[in-house]
C-alpha cells in the first residue's frame, strides 16, 4: 500500500488531482463506473475452503480448472515488469492476485496505472505460489471504481483516533480490528435475539416518537410534528409502552430499540444508544437475574467460545454464579465510617457526603444521597460481575416496593468492571402506587430536576385495566459489546458514534 503516513495536506490535493485526472481520461473513453460485473465468489470463503495447503498445491489448484468470479478493493500493488501482484478486499476477507501481462495485455498496461483504494473485479483461475499463498490468476480484471482519495498506509493504518470516528468507512478499510468489532457486534445481537425467541419471547416495536416523555429518569430531546402542531419527545426508554402490551396479553415480549438522552457524552455514554428492553409476566426480579446472567453468559460462549474474558487489562468470567449484593451492605462495606443507622438519617448522611466530596441537589432524600455514595465509593470497585439489588424508592420510580420494606424496591443494576451493563426489577403494577410517585416526579420536576418523570395518565389507564406481576429488564447493547469485544470506548463500538461537527 503507498505510504501516505507523512502526506501533507499540499501533497494529498496533488494525489487528489492525479486521480482525478485519471477518471476524466476514463469518462473520455466512456468507460467510468460501469456495472456490468455480477460477483460469484468470496476471498473468505475461498481461503477457508483451500487452506490446506499440503493438500491444496498448485498443481492440485491448477487441476481443478476452478474459474474464479469475484471483486474487492485493492489494498495492495506490486508492480514486477511483465509480472505483478496485487491483494484484494472484500467483505469476507483478503486474497492475492497474480497478473502477467501476457494473459491480460491491454488490461495489463491499464492496471499499472491503477491506485491502492481502487475497486476492480477480476476473473481467473486458483494457483498457490512459491512462498504458499493462494492466488487467483488473473485471465480478466476491470476497474470498477476509481478512488479519489489516498487510504492511510498499511503500517500506520488510520491512528488518529478522532479521525477514525468521523471516517468510520475508512476505518473499515484499514483497520480489520474494527471490523472484527462490528462483525462481533451484529453476531452479538442475532444471537440475543435467538435466545430470546427459543424462549417463547416476541419481539415488536414501539413508538419512537412520545408524547410524554417516560420509562427513564432522563433528559429527553424534543422535536416538533409541523402536521399535528405537537412537541414530541424522543424516547428516552421503551419501557412504558411495552408494559401496555403486557397489559394486553403479550406476556413474553423485548424489543431491541434506539433510545435518545440528552445528555453528556463520554467513554460510557452517547446520545443515542441501543438497548434490549423485555418483560416476562409471572416473573419476578429474581428470575429476570437468572434470565440475565444465562443469555450473558450463552452469547459469549456462542460468539466467542469462551465466558473468560479481558476487558481493559481485567479478567473476567461470565461463567460462574454472579454475585447478588444489596446495596445497603455494599455501601457499608465500603464505607466504615457509616453505620446502618445513619443511611436514613438525611442529616447524618448529608454530612458524610461532605466528608466525601459529593455535591447533593437541594431537598435529596436518603434513598438519592445512599445512590450518590454508592456511585462514588462502590461502583468503580465492582470488576466481576455484579449484581446490585434492593434500590430505594425515590430513585426507583417505575419499582415494585419490597415486601419486607416499602422504602426499598425489588430492582438490581449488574455491574461488570464499574460498568452498568443491565437494569431490571419486579414491575410496580399498583396503579394507585404508581400514580403517586409520578406526582412526586413531577413535584421533583417543578423543583428542578429536569431528568425527573411526567405524569403519564394513560398509562396509569393501563395499570388500572390490570398489568400481571411482571419482571422486566434493559441491557445497554453498546456497553454489552463493550465488554465482549474489550473496548474501552462506547466510540469504539458505535459505527457512527457523536462528533461535534468541523467548523
Amino acid at each position: 500500500m503507498t505510504d501516505t503516513s507523512d502526506v501533507t495536506p499540499q501533497d494529498e490535493n496533488q494525489l487528489i488531482a492525479e486521480r482525478r485526472g485519471k477518471l476524466k481520461a476514463l469518462r473520455e473513453q466512456g468507460i467510468a463506473f460501469p456495472n456490468d460485473f455480477r460477483r460469484v465468489h468470496y476471498a473468505g470463503d475461498l481461503q477457508e475452503e483451500f487452506a490446506d495447503k499440503e493438500q491444496w498445491t498448485a498443481e492440485a489448484l491448477d487441476a481443478t480448472g476452478r474459474s474464479i468470479q469475484m471483486a474487492g478493493r485493492m489494498v495492495l500493488k506490486r508492480v514486477m515488469g511483465k509480472a505483478s501482484f496485487a491483494q484484494i478486499q472484500d467483505t469476507s476477507g483478503r486474497i492475492q492476485l497474480y497478473l502477467q501481462a501476457s494473459a491480460l495485455e491491454d488490461s495489463y498496461e491499464a492496471f499499472k496505472h491503477w491506485d491502492i483504494g481502487d475497486i476492480i473485479a477480476v476473473e481467473g483461475t486458483l494457483t498457490r505460489t512459491k512462498t504458499g499463498e493462494l492466488s487467483i490468476k488473473a485471465t480478466k480484471i476491470k476497474l470498477l471504481t476509481k478512488s479519489l482519495r489516498p487510504l492511510p498506509d498499511k503500517f500506520h493504518g488510520l491512528s488518529d483516533v478522532e479521525q477514525r470516528y468521523r471516517q468510520r468507512y475508512v476505518d473499515l478499510i484499514v483497520n480489520p480490528e474494527a471490523r472484527d468489532v462490528f462483525i462481533k457486534r451484529s453476531k452479538i445481537i442475532s444471537a440475543m435475539r435467538g435466545w430470546l425467541d427459543a424462549r417463547r419471547f416476541l419481539e415488536v416495536e414501539t413508538p419512537m416518537m412520545h408524547y410524554i416523555p417516560g420509562g427513564a429518569t432522563a433528559k429527553p430531546f424534543m422535536t416538533h410534528h409541523n402536521a399535528l402542531g405537537l412537541d414530541l419527545y424522543l424516547r428516552v426508554a421503551p419501557e412504558l409502552y411495552l408494559k401496555r402490551l403486557t397489559v394486553g396479553g403479550m406476556e413474553r415480549i423485548y424489543e431491541i430499540n434506539r433510545n435518545f438522552r440528552n445528555e453528556g457524552v463520554s467513554t460510557r455514554h452517547n446520545p443515542e444508544f441501543t438497548m434490549l428492553e423485555l418483560y416476562e409476566a409471572y416473573a419476578t426480579y429474581t428470575e429476570i437475574m437468572d434470565l440475565t446472567e444465562g443469555v450473558i453468559r450463552d452469547i459469549a460462549k456462542q460468539v466467542l467460545g469462551t465466558t473468560e474474558l479481558l476487558w481493559e487489562g481485567h479478567a473476567i468470567d461470565v461463567g460462574p454464579a454472579f454475585r447478588r449484593w444489596s446495596m445497603t451492605d455494599a455501601v457499608l462495606e465500603h464505607n466504615p465510617e457509616i453505620t446502618r443507622e445513619d443511611l436514613r438519617n438525611v442529616e447524618v448522611m448529608t454530612q458524610h457526603c461532605q466528608r466525601l466530596g459529593i455535591k447533593l441537589k437541594k431537598g435529596n432524600g436518603w434513598g438519592r444521597i445512599l445512590l450518590e455514595v454508592f456511585e462514588k465509593t462502590v461502583e468503580h470497585t465492582l470488576i466481576q460481575p455484579t449484581f446490585i439489588t434492593d434500590h430505594p424508592v425515590e430513585v426507583s420510580p417505575l419499582a415494585r416496593a419490597n415486601d419486607h420494606d416499602a422504602e426499598l424496591t425489588d430492582r438490581f443494576e449488574l455491574f461488570v468492571n464499574g460498568k452498568e451493563i443491565a437494569n431490571g426489577f419486579s414491575e410496580l403494577n399498583d396503579a394507585e402506587d404508581q400514580a403517586a410517585r409520578f406526582q412526586a416526579q413531577v413535584e421533583a420536576k417543578d423543583d428542578g430536576d429536569d431528568e425527573a418523570m411526567h405524569f403519564d395518565a394513560d398509562y396509569i389507564r393501563a395499570l388500572e385495566v390490570g398489568l400481571p406481576p411482571t419482571g422486566g429488564l434493559g441491557i445497554g447493547i453498546d456497553r454489552l459489546v463493550m465488554l465482549l469485544t474489550d473496548s474501552a470506548s462506547i466510540r469504539d463500538v458505535l459505527l457512527f458514534p457523536y462528533m461535534r461537527p468541523l467548523q
